[in-house]
């Protein structure tokens, strides 16, 4: 992810300022923020306000993982929801307790605990018989990961110190096998459930020291020193890395592309902050090579390579971008969850004249979009024989993916994509500004290489997550025909300036390399 807003000059950072209450428990959120950085988990309890605000992806995937976990109820036909919001959560506790004398209830949805002031809401608690409960945690994921194993952990241990029997547990995932049928969606068929119990029990023992821990953290009258690292973004990006990072050098060693963990606590080590500070004799790739030196001198760097590499890519030649979306859910008949579904394409064209023309194509929605998608591009594309130009192997992936599920089209898909060639390619390999900010995205690159070109005049959607998502609303019919209109208008502005980005970046490096004029 882009470091760029590292920069971003924060505030110092204050006393305490929630109440003894809020700051004597934690949460399950909070006790995996305190698994990934103690700093975080403090910062999120007495300084919240300086966070990053959550942008629109974040907040779409928490849709989607609300949705997902009602879903998930019909796997326990009979269970019951303890209704009660967050804030009221001794109400809800005894509503829960209530629940688990009733021995008619099944499950329970979002049952709540207390215990060593750690407070919970399990997704679903599952009555096995002798007394013994299932703990079932829902995630919107296909696979299991270390943090789903940290959060179950902690919630059997808040149950078994409530005096509950845990012998089973269990995280349900997303099938991503699951094809959607022609009527509605299967929910038990769409769902998969992994038994964890044995992982959590190996977790189990360290869950006390941790929470002890965590609660030392917080009445600390300031925030642990951690220095920020890889860390601060697995298993999640955290939204207090602007506020950590804002008195770090604008060449900071973290920012270095494709620099790995040991080679940064090497660095480190030798007391090594700034990438220009970095030694000679410091083993490094050619392009974290080639980022010291245009730092370094100020100059941007250009192989001498260039022109050779550019040989192959015209004028004249054609410009390729898609939009895809990857529903959690599927929308359409024979699609899976987060199958990658392409729903529009832009082409610019330039001719040997130096014309420019463009064309385009967006899916209605309202059916699985990949035939027209892909007949249309077809079509766009017939009787030319041009070089076309892409950003990355994203389109490849593309078209290798429609000729599994249109074999129909096999033949002309795979001529298309015989013909890309790999701007991104070109620019790693050959290319560095300091207008880079130390990312190779498009969004980074044109508008260094281009003055005067940019995304910030798009209203609306300005990258592929937006495109996404309005293109997810669209076509699950969650807006109105007005909404719907104008979000298509974005959709078509927002594509198309990708597509004229890549002719600009064309023409930038080709004067860069002035031997293939």
């Amino acid at each position: 992810r882009s470091r760029q807003s590292c920069r971003t000059r924060g505030r110092a950072i204050p006393g305490p300022a929630l109440s003894v209450e809020a700051n004597r428990n934690l949460s399950k959120s909070k006790y995996l923020a305190g698994r990934q950085c103690l700093k975080r988990l403090w910062l999120t309890c007495h300084a919240p306000e300086l966070a990053a605000p959550p942008d629109a992806g974040r907040g779409a995937l928490l849709e989607d993982g609300a949705e997902i976990g009602r879903r998930a109820h019909a796997l326990f036909p009979g269970g019951v929801l303890v209704s009660e919001d967050a804030w009221r959560h001794g109400e809800a506790i005894a509503r829960t307790q209530a629940l688990l004398r009733d021995p008619a209830i099944p499950a329970i949805f979002e049952a709540a605990f207390e215990h060593d002031r750690v407070r919970i809401r399990v997704d679903v608690l599952e009555r096995l018989g002798d007394g013994a409960w299932g703990l079932r945690e829902v995630k919107s994921g296909t696979r299991v990961k270390d943090v789903h194993l940290d959060d179950v952990a902690v919630q059997r241990y808040v149950l078994e110190g409530c005096g509950l029997r845990v012998p089973s547990v269990e995280v349900v995932l997303v099938d991503n096998t699951y094809v959607r049928g022609d009527g509605d969606i299967e929910w038990p068929r769409f769902f998969a459930r992994w038994d964890v119990t044995r992982d959590v029990a190996a977790r189990l023992p360290d869950v006390a020291a941790l929470v002890r821990g965590m609660h030392g953290t917080l009445a600390s009258p300031g925030a642990p020193s951690i220095e920020p690292s890889p860390h601060c973004s697995a298993p999640y990006d955290c939204e207090f890395w602007e506020h950590c990072t804002r008195d770090k050098p604008e060449d900071w060693i973290v920012l270095l592309p494709r620099l790995h963990r040991a080679r940064l606590d090497a660095l480190r080590a030798a007391g090594v902050e700034r990438i220009t500070d970095i030694p000679e004799d410091f083993p490094l790739r050619a392009l974290q090579a080639r980022v010291r030196e245009a730092l370094r001198s100020g100059r941007e760097f250009v192989s001498p390579d260039l022109g050779a590499a550019l040989a192959a890519f015209g004028p004249p030649a054609d410009y390729l971008d898609f939009e895809t979306m990857s529903a959690a859910i599927p929308l359409y008949p024979g699609t899976r969850p987060y199958e990658r579904l392409p729903f529009q394409w832009s082409l610019h064209r330039l001719d040997a004249a130096g014309a420019v023309s463009h064309g385009a194509f967006l899916a209605d929605g309202r059916t699985e979009p990949r035939r027209a998608f892909a007949e249309s591009l077809i079509a766009a594309l017939r009787g030319t024989t041009t070089p076309i130009l892409v950003y990355s192997s994203f389109e490849t992936g593309v078209l290798g993916e429609l000729t599994r599920v249109l074999p129909d089209l096999t033949e002309e898909l795979e001529a298309i994509r015989g013909r890309l060639g790999d701007l991104y390619a070109i620019v790693c390999r050959h290319v560095y500004h300091r207008g880079f900010g130390f990312s190779f995205s498009l969004k980074s690159v044109a508008p260094a290489l281009v003055p005067g070109f940019g995304y910030d005049d798009l209203e609306g959607i300005a990258d592929g997550g937006g495109a996404s998502r309005a293109f997810s609303r669209i076509a699950a019919g969650r807006c109105s025909s007005g909404e719907e209109a104008r979000m298509r208008r974005q959709l078509l502005a927002y594509c198309e300036r990708d597509t004229q980005a890549l002719v600009e970046l064309h023409r930038a490096l080709r004067r860069c390399a002035p031997a293939i004029e």
